[in-house]
């Protein structure tokens, strides 16, 4: 008599077992979403620190700069508020001047009392200004450069520098440019490294491809039952046609997980099958180390169970 070998079920599973498998699993589900979150938090936050931020207090110190109205002492022409008192101010074409808590410079009454009612919509290090320099600067922040404006005008900006780089670029000076700097970037010892592998990953995803894949297609490859994903990417090699006597397609064959790099063959036309996948389910399955598979499994054992006999094929028509 035969032994079978013992199938495990959910009966006579471990409880370590199955607490393993759900636990597993729930990480699997939480992942991906969380990782996606944290990773455009952190590119936000980058953002903010090192471009926003900067930006920001570069223009509000060049506002403060041209618009501050302050006065070391009353100009002539003023008339002070308390005559006995000078520390309490004067008024000067229409406008009262007082001394912030801090310092001996005479700033409108209206900056200090405009700051210090919104002092709740300032950042923690502009809350509570004492002298004149941080009122102003709080006002400027508060009346001109509010988060709701400055943020569209950045990416107006930033959409607007990238169109003219990209023009200039494309330019043959442009490219003599790029290329020098690339140059010297190539002679920096771990900086070329760096650079030249966060290169390849954004020309793959973000320039205009130079190969235009066609079509997405197996191959055996690299050996016979072995069989491998690739991109069609023209017609192969014209003296290599003439010798074999037969024709050939050129097929780029990316490597996994990092398919910006891979092999290019030339293989007989009849020697490729023709995949329903589209370009992105490809290099999804390919990052993915086959993770992802873009077609569901459950059409295809249908297939082969109507194909087999097992169940009665409902697109041939039998009952």
């Amino acid at each position: 008599m035969e032994d079978y070998p013992k199938v495990q079920t959910a009966m006579n599973r471990k409880p370590s077992a199955s607490l393993k498998h759900f636990i597993w699993r729930g990480i699997s589900m939480i992942a991906p979403p969380l990782v996606t979150l944290l990773v455009l938090i952190w590119l936000f936050n980058a953002i903010e620190q090192y471009v926003l931020s900067p930006l920001e207090t570069g223009v509000r110190y060049s506002l403060v700069a041209l618009t501050s109205d302050v006065f070391e002492e009353a100009p002539a022409g003023s008339k002070p508020r308390d005559p006995a008192k000078p520390e309490s101010g004067f008024t000067f074409e229409g406008f009262n001047y007082v001394r912030p808590p801090v310092g001996r410079r005479f700033i409108p009454e209206h900056i200090i009392t405009f700051v210090d009612a919104n002092q709740e919509y300032l950042p923690k290090e502009m809350q509570r200004p004492l002298s004149a320099s941080d009122y102003y600067s709080g006002y400027v922040k508060l009346r001109y450069m509010p988060r709701s404006f400055t943020i569209p005008l950045l990416l107006l900006f930033v959409l607007c520098g990238l169109f003219f780089i990209g023009r200039f670029f494309a330019a043959g000076v442009g490219r003599f440019v790029f290329n020098i700097f690339e140059g010297i970037i190539s002679q920096v010892p771990f900086v070329s490294n760096v650079y030249s592998s966060v290169k390849q990953v954004t020309d793959f995803v973000l320039s205009d491809r130079d190969m235009e894949f066609t079509r997405v297609v197996a191959v055996e490859y690299p050996r016979k039952d072995i069989w491998s994903v690739g991109f069609v990417t023209g017609e192969g090699l014209p003296n290599l046609e003439n010798h074999v006597g037969e024709d050939l397609v050129a097929v780029f064959l990316p490597c996994s997980p990092m398919p910006m790099t891979g092999y290019t063959i030339n293989i007989s036309r009849k020697g490729v099958v023709d995949l329903d996948m589209t370009i992105d389910q490809a290099i999804q399955f390919m990052v993915s180390c086959g993770v992802v598979c873009p077609v569901d499994r459950s059409v295809i054992d249908g297939a082969r169970a109507a194909q087999a006999g097992m169940i009665p094929d409902k697109s041939s028509g039998n009952a």
